[in-house]
C-alpha cells in the first residue's frame, strides 16, 4: 500500500507513459454535445465571498488545469473533489464547486481528459466517447485526483476532512476512488455506472470493489435511468450489505423511482428539481455525518 503519511506521496513516483497535455485551460460555457442548454433551469451561484477560478495542478508529467472554489478568507477548509460528467469541466461543474464553497469547502474539479482531448469541441456524444472518454485510463484519473488532494493540502485544505463527489462518468470514479485513497472520509456518487467489462484502461468497476472501500459512499440513482439498469444497482446494494468491510457496509444507495439519468444536471432536460434538491440535502448530511 502506498504511504500516505506525507501528502507529497500522493503524486505519482514515476510519470505515466502519456501523451503531452492537449488541454491547458478550462473554457467557458457548456460542451457542444449538450446543446441546447435548458436556460430557464440553470442554477447560477455567484462568487461573492469566495475565491474561485482556474488553477494548475502539478501531476507526474506536467500541469493539469482545474477549477477551484473556496471561501475567500480563513483556512483549514475541508476538501471535496468534484469529478466531471463525460462532458468535462464546464459551467455546471464549476457551479457545483461554488455551491460547495458557499458551504465552507475547498472544492476542486480537475480537467481529467486534459491529455486525451477537449470535450468542448465535440457536438456528437458518440464521437466524444470514442475519441476522448474511452482513451482515459482509470489509473491516470486516480493519480490525478491524488495530485489534486496534494494541491489542496498545500493551499489551505484540511487533509483530515477529505470527500469526493462525481456525476455520471464521475459517479463511477467516485466509487473507485473510495477504494483507492485510505485518507478519504466519504464519497457521494451521482448515477455512476456500476458494472462493465474489464479492460486494460478500466480493469475494475464499482461492483468489483464493493467490499474493499476505504470510505463510505452514498449512491444516488434514478429509477428511470435507461443507461444504468436497476438490477446492477441492486447487485451493488447487496454486495455492500454483505461485505465484512466497515466502510462498505456503512455505504448506502438511494434510488429516486421517477428520476431519469442526470437528474441533478440543471442545464439539461433530464433535470428533476425535487430529486436534485433532495440529493443535495443528502450529500450535505452525508459529508457532515462522516466528518468532511
Amino acid at each position: 500500500m502506498r504511504d500516505y503519511s506525507d501528502f507529497d506521496s500522493l503524486l505519482p513516483a514515476v510519470p505515466f507513459n502519456r501523451r503531452q497535455f492537449m488541454v491547458s485551460a478550462i473554457g467557458a460555457g457548456f460542451a457542444l454535445a449538450v446543446q441546447p442548454v435548458v436556460a430557464q433551469t440553470v442554477i447560477t451561484t455567484d462568487s461573492v465571498g469566495l475565491s474561485a477560478g482556474e488553477i494548475k495542478v502539478t501531476t507526474g508529467d506536467g500541469e493539469m488545469p482545474a477549477y477551484r472554489a473556496q471561501p475567500a478568507s480563513g483556512g483549514n477548509w475541508p476538501i471535496i473533489l468534484v469529478v466531471q460528467e463525460i462532458f468535462g469541466v464546464h459551467e455546471y461543474i464549476k457551479d457545483v464547486c461554488r455551491r460547495l464553497a458557499k458551504l465552507g469547502y475547498l472544492a476542486l474539479a480537475p480537467e481529467l481528459y486534459a491529455r486525451q482531448g477537449d470535450p468542448r469541441q465535440y457536438s456528437n456524444i458518440e464521437e466524444l466517447l470514442g475519441k476522448v472518454v474511452s482513451k482515459v485510463p482509470d489509473a491516470q484519473v486516480l493519480a490525478d485526483l491524488d495530485a489534486c488532494v496534494a494541491w489542496a493540502v498545500a493551499h489551505g485544505g484540511n487533509a483530515a476532512r477529505l470527500g469526493i463527489t462525481g456525476f455520471c462518468w464521475g459517479g463511477r470514479i467516485t466509487w473507485l476512488y473510495a477504494a483507492h485513497n485510505p485518507r478519504l472520509k466519504a464519497g457521494v456518487a451521482w448515477y455512476g455506472r456500476i458494472v462493465g467489462v474489464p479492460s486494460e484502461l478500466n480493469p475494475r468497476h464499482p461492483l468489483d470493489i464493493a467490499g474493499k472501500l476505504y470510505a463510505p459512499v452514498l449512491g444516488l440513482y434514478g429509477g428511470l435511468d435507461q443507461g444504468i439498469p436497476l438490477d446492477s444497482v441492486e447487485k451493488m446494494r447487496k454486495a455492500l450489505a454483505e461485505s465484512a468491510d466497515p466502510a462498505s457496509k456503512a455505504s448506502t444507495i438511494h434510488v429516486y423511482d421517477q428520476a431519469p439519468h442526470a437528474f441533478h444536471a440543471d442545464y439539461r432536460p433530464s433535470y428533476r428539481k425535487t430529486e436534485a434538491d433532495d440529493g443535495w440535502r443528502r450529500l450535505q448530511a452525508w459529508f457532515r455525518q462522516h466528518g468532511v
